[in-house]
């Protein structure tokens, strides 16, 4: 009989430190409803970055070791009886999640100033029409989001890259994605976004690919700082 082995997950960075601060809660005296020190002396302490701390107290707070409080600062929850000795994965590192983006889109967006057709251009222009009228109306404009993006892909002509841009996109529902939209995305970053957008159908109509590329990586550097605080 052949053994079936299931393939071991490497670690996200940060999985590795909310493992640290686990361990520095637990070997700190940190009681239940004790403050954590600020972020910035936390990330100093622990020798890493910002936007990666904050993706590991988001993390902890989705667990439920820890619960952030806005304006206030993290706050050590109560222990479960069997508390976790790792922290689970929970979706990629939305910090590098958006980097990626940026990267894979601004070439892509490129070959949308090529080979987009008019018609495609046109249902562009009405998903920014769309997303305009969602943000008036203060609303959630993720469909209009996801459609732009998805036809800029279609544009490309490519479906290899059609299906990856979706992938991409669709990460930003995993678990720790998902809790860091729900604190950090409102109508004035979405009013930025819709902004940004506009900036990119702009440089599509002019067919100048370089300007579309760099309006794209604005857009994607722009919203990792504005999600995580890049």
């Amino acid at each position: 009989m052949t053994l079936q082995l299931k393939q071991v997950e490497p670690r996200r960075l940060y999985q590795q430190i909310a493992d640290q601060i686990r361990e520095l809660i637990q070997q700190g005296g940190f009681d239940t409803g004790t403050r954590l020190p600020p972020e910035r002396d936390l990330a100093q302490q622990l020798g890493v970055s910002r936007p990666s701390l904050r993706e590991a107290l988001i993390a902890l707070d989705v667990e439920g070791s820890v619960e952030i409080r806005s304006g206030s600062g993290v706050y050590v929850c109560a222990r479960a009886e069997r508390p976790p000795e790792m922290t689970a994965a929970l979706g990629e590192s939305p910090s590098e999640l958006m980097q990626a983006r940026a990267a894979f889109e601004g070439s892509v967006v490129m070959l949308a100033c090529a080979h987009g057709s008019e018609p495609a251009l046109l249902r562009l222009r009405e998903i920014v029409g769309g997303m305009r009228s969602e943000v008036a109306k203060r609303r959630i404009p993720i469909d209009h989001d996801r459609q732009f993006h998805l036809t800029i892909a279609e544009m490309s002509g490519n479906s290899v890259m059609v299906r990856i841009v979706a992938e991409l996109f669709d990460e930003r529902h995993s678990p720790i994605s998902a809790k860091i939209s729900s604190r950090y995305e409102n109508a004035r970053t979405w009013n930025l976004a819709l902004k940004e957008h506009e900036a990119i159908l702009r440089a599509i109509e002019a067919r100048d690919p370089l300007a579309a590329q760099s309006a794209m990586h604005t857009h994607l550097k722009l919203s990792e700082e504005r999600w995580v605080g890049g």
